[in-house]
């Protein structure tokens, strides 16, 4: 009986919150535009300018974008920044900046600076030749000269200071750096390794902040041992998640959560806020139907196991016929019914504030 009523205490709140975000949507027009930065949880492209394996501008990623139209988004459709900037009555799309398609009067209302397989250090852009976390503010730099031409000094300053800044990032650091290279275990214990991914994090923000960003959200990390691919090389319990490392996302998720506090606190005139996707993925991947969805352990491309990237075209047989009906697209990476659930649950506990 108590679970009956829970569960349907659970299912008035996410419809209430969903409609309220709707809300929040048709209210829009306070911000200017969202300015994102970070991994391929939000890239929306820029890697495809790059020399990089790490690419997904091909089928069938993107099956499910616009009429079947692969961008470069980890996904079969868009990511969460995408339905961010729709929620504050923007563009439905955020376009990448090194997309050679879109310029300056496109980006004047939302661009996005992030490439899928960086971090906040050095050494993981460096693993698969992405664009380093510097890099992406280097870009930042040039985009508000650009800006600055485009609208004048004024108008520029003020969408500047007016934007969301939306940074999502901190799972490679982890997973294709600290547990993947023995140098980087040598000189840390994973502590110890949060400890300085903190201390990289604050130096970005006071970094944009001097730039003149004001308005940040920072993402913490999901449940990152419960990724297909990391079930699927669990060795110690093939299939289940990696419970040591969804310890470690939880752990830096605190400290993100405390290091936002104290940013509030020094940093005059700024207004951070942690958008922590762990809960909430968490949940989907422990009770899918609730969410209408049915697989949890593998993903849709290929065999779902361990496929990303270019796998997936050379497992494509195997794909999944309807991505709505799994968590995870690729074997590190939601579908879009998993990033517009994850959206939702931000922006109305979270994102709306800036509104």
């Amino acid at each position: 009986m108590a679970k009956t009523i829970c569960h349907h205490i659970w299912y008035l709140s996410f419809f209430f919150f969903f409609f309220l975000g709707r809300v929040y949507v048709a209210a829009g027009g306070k911000v200017p535009a969202v300015i994102v930065f970070g991994d391929s949880s939000v890239d929306t492209g820029n890697n495809n300018g790059i020399k990089t394996l790490l690419k997904s501008n091909f089928a069938p990623y993107g099956q499910d974008f616009d009429g079947g139209r692969p961008t470069g988004r980890f996904s079969n459709g868009r990511v969460p920044v995408d339905f961010f900037s729709e929620y504050y009555g923007l563009k439905k799309t955020v376009p990448a900046y090194l997309d050679p398609n879109y310029n300056i009067t496109d980006f004047a209302t939302g661009v996005n600076f992030a490439s899928a397989g960086t971090g906040y250090d050095n050494t993981t852009s460096a693993v698969l030749n992405v664009i380093p976390l510097w890099k992406e503010v280097d870009y930042y730099k040039e985009y508000q000269e650009r800006l600055r031409s485009y609208l004048g000094v004024q108008k520029a300053n003020e969408i500047i200071s007016e934007s969301v800044y939306l940074v999502s990032m901190g799972t490679n650091d982890f997973l294709e750096n600290y547990y993947l290279l023995p140098t980087t275990r040598l000189c840390y214990t994973v502590q110890a390794f949060e400890d300085h991914l903190i201390g990289l994090a604050k130096q970005f923000v006071g970094e944009i902040y001097n730039l003149g960003a004001r308005k940040i959200s920072l993402a913490g990390i999901p449940p990152m041992g419960c990724l297909p691919l990391e079930r699927t090389i669990n060795l110690g319990a093939i299939s289940e998640c990696n419970e040591e490392y969804n310890n470690v996302a939880v752990e830096f998720n605190v400290k993100i959560n405390n290091l936002i506090n104290q940013l509030n606190k020094e940093l005059p005139g700024i207004q951070v806020v942690f958008s922590n996707p762990y809960n909430i993925l968490h949940q989907m991947i422990k009770r899918p139907t609730i969410f209408g969805m049915d697989v949890t352990s593998k993903a849709c491309c290929g065999t779902g196991l361990v496929e990303m990237s270019y796998l997936c075209v050379l497992d494509s047989s195997f794909s999944c016929s309807n991505a709505d009906k799994y968590v995870f697209w690729d074997s590190f990476h939601p579908t879009e019914k998993t990033n517009e659930v994850m959206a939702q649950h931000l922006f109305k506990s979270v994102l709306y504030k800036f509104l």
